[in-house]
């Protein structure tokens, strides 16, 4: 697998790749940008996450002075909401240059840039694979445009993995084969900071490569040797570890994030289309991320199942398999389909979660042009052999177009929900071999035959990445035309007096428009908030997994309820669609019309009650799960709710519901929230750091916070300590004297310092380790001179 590697020059090219890769993404992004006026509106999830991430987060950080985010759902955590996404990534830093306002003009400039990043790494490890440096720069294109990087545009943040991935590879080869000491410890490092959910499979996946390899007789080293690359690995991960041990005690309470499979389920995927599936992946251009057209019968939406290989396909790799039975390269190209068909191994990339994804096929993918790369130049590999088996395979995909279908007493031909995109996939497939056949028939073996393939590389890639995005986006052409007035516009445009804090809901409108508002909304779209808020919503019958939204689940007084009970002021929904929200607010006290801002109307909630409230009855947890999901909101604004141990605790301060008060009649809504207001907090301030305010009470009392409950939360009330208590199923709560009182909670993302000052004394040992290592280096040839 490893060819010889001159080290004068052997890197020559890496520019050259860079510059392609980000010529070739600019012709991709360029003309969306152009239509949509200089933003780049794709669909779903790049529209409501990252877009708005990457323009909020900046504005967070460059404000400084706390890690607390109030515009995150209903209050999170900002770095463990956030380092997933993006909090880590250089190419955040970076963008860290320009104003929060140009941010959702540099999606595509920032994408473009990923793009040529991810050519050069891949330029960097091909090399070493390769014997001409045109035939690396080839396989970089391959791998920047390959169908899982196009694909994982919609995810966005995906695309900085890709681009960082081959730089941790190449620097384990630059150990291990050349001794080049350092470089595996700061691409560890910052492939873990830049997204720790990736860097889980990245070590799984260094593993297989290292010992296959060292199986295989391609790596061969001292125990001194490993012991230095153990300690690289580790000071590495000691480094880049300052998001991850926040992220994982949060990650630790997450329904999400603890659900393995079991029995059968480790074993075999429940539905055979997904086999199906997985190796249609490797021959066709991928389906855009929301819309999986031939398999639906399995799990495929979302999933990052592709590993298409633009103009090539498999032609190559199958090559290569069958020409080169005993390299290190065909037996992790084996064990990465296995993995990829067994599902506890599939999932072992993902810690063994459940839930299905393909997200780290960008892995055996850079495996796959390196395969191909050796195919191409190496003249005993049969090339034409792949290209005839992956012609043959391409073609039997058409019986998924062809096959008959009957249903509701009527015949059609084809299992594909949209059979004019399926065709113009399998078009794309068949035009792209037969550009790679005329290519190798008409121009290999001549001087440019590199030239003409990187040509028809480039031009194939830009051609089916367009086709791929615009499938993706136009059918949301419509309901994303209002997305520049209703988000990036209405930052300036809308202003809503807050008295200090207040939460909104949006109706027919795009999700995240709070966090452009830098306002608490309660429809929100984020997978990993603060696990208390996917307590909380379940227990009152409202789902919260990636996004949350009470107003598709609730209803009515229950909604309107809610709303009340979390202090929700303001209701926005877009001036050409007001229907929902005035469905909703329909014979609902408290609402009036506000005027109407930018491109909303907008209803002020008169019954919106402050961040805290002090209660003087309580009913148990058991007695709260007893209710209706309706009864249970209701209920919220009645009393507070203790467990068991906390009732007999404090039980004097809220005495239990008497039985005969549980009336929850329409008229009473009114009574509970006026007595609520009664006793609620004044003078609230609410930012980064955390809130507070003033209250004054009759007696001492319990008072309920509508802040979803954190670990990183230390109170004070009048300067003194105070308990947070866990209530209400995941809101918190501090026990008040009578009399006036100021309350102060603050915030610290736990064990974030901590992991700061392990990063800083990680980085200390391993500058220290640098200095030995190049003393010793240099001593060495010293040594062979006084020897000879």
């Amino acid at each position: 697998m490893t060819l010889p590697l001159q080290r004068k020059g052997r890197y020559r090219g890496v520019w050259t790749a860079f510059w392609f890769c980000l010529l070739g993404s600019a012709m991709i992004f360029l003309p969306f940008q152009i239509v949509d006026g200089g933003l780049f509106i794709y669909a779903g999830d790049f529209n409501s996450q990252q877009i708005s991430f990457w323009q909020y987060a900046n504005d967070f950080v460059k404000q400084g002075g706390g890690q607390f985010s109030w515009a995150t759902d209903l209050g999170s955590s900002f770095v463990n909401s956030y380092s997933f996404y993006l909090l880590g990534s250089p190419f955040f830093w970076f963008s860290l240059l320009f104003p929060s306002s140009w941010l959702p003009y540099l999606m595509c400039p920032l994408l473009c840039l990923k793009f040529a990043v991810a050519g050069a790494g891949a330029f960097l490890w091909l090399r070493r694979y390769s014997r001409g440096r045109n035939m690396a720069i080839i396989g970089a294109c391959l791998y920047a445009f390959s169908g899982f990087t196009i694909y994982n545009v919609f995810f966005n943040h995906f695309v900085d993995v890709i681009a960082l991935f081959p730089f941790l590879l190449w620097s384990l080869d630059e150990m291990v084969l050349e001794k080049r000491y350092g470089w595996f410890a700061v691409f560890v490092a910052l492939n873990l900071v830049n997204n720790y959910f990736f860097f889980a499979g990245q070590v799984v996946f260094l593993l297989l490569y290292f010992f296959v390899k060292l199986l295989s007789g391609e790596y061969s080293l001292s125990l001194s040797h490993f012991g230095c690359l153990a300690l690289e690995a580790v000071l590495g991960v000691l480094m880049g570890a300052v998001l991850l041990w926040p992220a994982m005690l949060s990650l630790s309470e997450n329904p999400r994030t603890v659900d393995l499979s079991s029995g059968f389920g480790f074993l075999l995927y429940s539905k055979v289309q997904q086999y199906f599936g997985i190796f249609y992946s490797l021959f066709l251009p991928p389906d855009p991320c929301y819309m999986p057209n031939v398999f639906t019968d399995g799990v495929f939406r979302h999933t990052s199942m592709t590993a298409y290989l633009p103009v090539v396909s498999m032609c190559g790799v199958l090559a290569y398999l069958r020409s080169r039975p005993r390299t290190a390269l065909r037996r992790l190209l084996f064990l990465c389909f296995l993995m990829a068909m067994v599902p506890v191994l599939n999932s072992s990339f993902y810690a063994l979660n459940s839930s299905y994804y393909a997200r780290w096929y960008y892995m055996p993918i850079l495996l796959m042009c390196a395969a191909t790369v050796q195919a191409i130049e190496q003249p005993d590999i049969d090339l034409k052999w792949g290209m005839r088996a992956t012609l043959a395979i391409t073609l039997s995909f058409a019986v998924f177009g062809l096959v008959p279908v009957q249903e509701d007493g009527s015949w059609s031909l084809g299992v594909a929900e949209y059979a004019s995109k399926f065709w113009l996939t399998m078009l794309q497939a068949l035009l792209a071999l037969a550009l790679f056949w005329m290519v190798v028939t008409f121009w290999k073996g001549h001087r440019r035959f590199t030239n003409a393939l990187l040509a028809a590389v480039m031009g194939f890639s830009v051609f089916y990445s367009v086709l791929h995005i615009a499938m993706g986006k136009f059918p949301q052409w419509e309901g994303d035309k209002g997305y520049r007035e209703e988000m990036y516009l209405a930052k300036t445009q809308v202003q809503l007096e807050d008295d200090g804090f207040c939460r909104i809901d949006t109706a027919g409108a795009q999700d995240n428009v709070g966090i452009w508002l830098d306002k608490s909304n309660l429809r929100f779209f984020n997978s990993t908030v603060a696990p208390s808020i996917m307590e909380f919503y379940p227990s009152i019958g409202v789902k919260r997994d990636v996004s949350s939204k009470p107003a598709e689940q609730l209803s009515g007084e229950t909604l309107n309820a809610l709303r009340s009970f979390l202090g929700c002021r303001y209701l926005l929904a877009p001036l050409d669609d007001t229907g929902k929200a005035l469905e909703q607010i329909e014979g609902q006290i408290g609402w009036t019309r506000q005027e109407d801002q930018g491109a909303y109307a907008i209803w002020e909630n008169e019954n919106a009650l402050p961040i805290g409230f002090a209660f003087d009855s309580y009913v148990t947890m058991e007695q709260f799960d007893g209710l209706s999901d309706g009864e249970k909101v209701r209920m919220l604004l009645r009393a507070i709710v203790l467990d068991d141990e906390q009732a007999a605790e404090y039980g004097d301060l809220a005495g239990e519901l008497p039985q005969t008060e549980w009336g929850l009649s329409a008229s009473a809504l009114q009574e509970d929230i006026d007595a609520r207001r009664a006793h609620a907090m004044t003078d609230v301030w609410a930012d980064q750091s955390g809130f507070g305010g003033r209250i004054s009470l009759d007696r001492d009392s319990l008072v309920l916070f509508t802040v979803p409950y954190d670990s990183g939360f230390s109170a004070t009330v009048n300067g003194e300590p105070a308990e947070v208590l866990r209530v209400d199923h995941g809101l918190m709560a501090v026990e008040c004297p009578a009399g006036e009182s100021t309350i102060v909670f603050l915030y610290e993302t736990p064990l974030f310092e901590e992991s700061i000052w392990v990063a800083a004394g990680a980085a200390a040992v391993f500058a220290v380790y640098l200095v030995l290592v190049h003393r010793k280096r240099r001593k060495l040839p010293a040594q062979k001179g006084e020897t000879t």
